[in-house]
């Protein structure tokens, strides 16, 4: 009767590490806000400027524009993982802080990610289908979160989305009420 008891407990104790270790993050952080530019005030909770320059260069694949706010698409590679990655920047051109509170996604899961680019699609009109942005295994969209960008200054942002067929060479791109902006998509890396 021992013997089994211990088993038994031994059991309960092997399962209970290997559900411990299978919740466990790895510890990296989440590195997926948005890297301020030297005038952003996008990416820390108080909204001071960092005074980093902007990694975002390139060409202008497309601009989008609502109101004050501008947005920027410079890249849209698609990756060999089978997912296409965009990045840009944004522009608050107004006289008071920005929020990108219509831009969080309403689907449940990625609704909790809050003031993001969550809420960012793809469409493939040839194809007539929708790409929503992807998420990570905790639900957590694979795109820039912004906590506000002050009066005057920008953000990089990035997102990721399922890739479209490969002979789609053109996509839609559209955030909140932005207007969709058409976006060429690179070849494959």
């Amino acid at each position: 009767m021992k013997r089994k008891v211990r088993l038994g407990l031994v059991g309960v104790a092997s399962g209970c590490a290997l559900l411990l270790a299978g919740c466990a993050d790895g510890g990296d952080g989440d590195d997926r806000k948005a890297k301020p530019t030297k005038d952003s005030a996008a990416g820390d909770a108080q909204g001071a400027p960092t005074g980093e320059e902007s990694s975002t260069e390139g060409t202008v694949l497309a601009t989008a524009k609502d109101g004050d706010v501008t947005v920027t698409v410079t890249s849209a590679n698609r990756d060999q993982g089978g997912f296409v990655t965009l990045t840009g920047s944004l522009t608050n051109n107004g006289s008071r802080a920005w929020y990108a509170e219509d831009w969080q996604s309403a689907e449940t899961e990625l609704a909790s990610n809050g003031v993001s680019m969550a809420g960012a699609s793809l469409v493939d009109e040839e194809g007539k289908k929708r790409y929503l942005v992807l998420r990570d295994t905790n639900g957590r969209c694979l795109c820039t979160k912004f906590s506000r960008v002050a009066a005057g200054e920008s953000a990089d942002w990035y997102a990721q989305f399922p890739a479209p067929a490969e002979d789609a060479t053109e996509v839609k791109f559209q955030v909140g009420s932005m207007p969709p902006a058409t976006v060429q998509l690179s070849a494959g890396e």
